[in-house]
């Protein structure tokens, strides 16, 4: 099975790439257009700033491939900034277009609620509805998260995981063939590594 990690310069494509060898995957990280669209399924990872990113997404030609890969049905995640990307906009960078495939902002994580921004470390899923990344992962499950932005989604049945972080936070989301974790599964134990798993029978 062909996994297509796509390469923008993202910070945690090697972690991905080690997860995605140790559950029997094929990972090929490559921005180029041909690799990724025949890839059985594609992750889109990501540590960093929204506005840089989406430049460089932009121009690497890369908006446009993922936009196919959504509309072909091949199923696609989206890790950490990876999710953010998959938004409209994000107060991080305002004026910046994100690749709008989901309707919805990110937002700042409130600094008044006496907790440390960025968010580092573990913290625990609540599930508002069942998602398919969550077959086998009980509710309460810790995963790891390094952030200081979270996504609200305009279309709350999306949203299949939050976590309470001063504020109630979209750590999941999913809509046909489009799914995206806030927390890095990567780096998230063998609840992490249930999760890709789940991904790549998706």
């Amino acid at each position: 099975m062909k996994i297509a990690i796509i390469d923008y310069d993202a910070g945690n494509i090697k972690s991905v790439e080690k997860a995605i060898l140790k559950l029997g995957g094929n990972p090929v990280i490559t921005r180029d257009k041909e690799e990724i669209l025949s890839a059985d399924h594609v992750i889109l990872p990501g540590v960093g700033a929204f506005g840089d990113a989406m430049e460089k997404l932009n121009s690497y030609g890369l908006t446009e491939v993922i936009h196919e890969v959504a509309e072909r049905g091949i199923p696609l995640l989206g890790i950490c900034l990876g999710e953010q990307l998959l938004f409209e906009e994000s107060e991080e960078s305002p004026g910046v277009k994100g690749l709008g495939l989901f309707k919805g902002k990110v937002l700042k994580l409130p600094e008044d609620k006496g907790l440390k921004v960025p968010n580092i470390g573990w913290n625990s899923l609540e599930y508002p509805a069942e998602g398919r990344l969550f077959k086998d992962v009980p509710e309460g499950s810790f995963v790891y998260f390094v952030h200081s932005f979270y996504v609200h989604a305009e279309e709350r049945d999306i949203v299949k995981a939050t976590i309470d972080y001063g504020t109630t936070a979209d750590a999941s989301v999913e809509k046909g063939n489009i799914f995206a974790c806030q927390f890095h599964p990567e780096k998230s134990s063998d609840i992490g590594m249930q999760i890709l798993k789940n991904f790549l029978t998706a």
